[in-house]
């Protein structure tokens, strides 16, 4: 999956919706949105760090050499 392309765009979406409910419906607390915004934001930011890192060697030509 390219990095920033339309399946990424799709799943960081769903991803956010998915994280942003969860948080605010299931918060009593007065500060409910901000908590819910930043978890859902957190949780995106993450998702991306990780498909960046397991599409980083890929591509890769030149494996490890002597790798065992």
């Amino acid at each position: 999956m390219k990095l920033f392309g339309k399946n990424h765009i799709i799943i960081s979406v769903i991803t956010f919706v998915i994280l942003f409910l969860m948080n605010y419906i299931g918060n009593d607390l007065p500060d409910k949105l901000q908590r819910a915004l930043l978890t859902a934001f957190a949780g995106v930011v993450g998702l991306s760090i990780g498909l960046f890192i397991l599409n980083k060697g890929k591509d890769d030509k030149n494996p490890p050499q002597k790798f065992d």
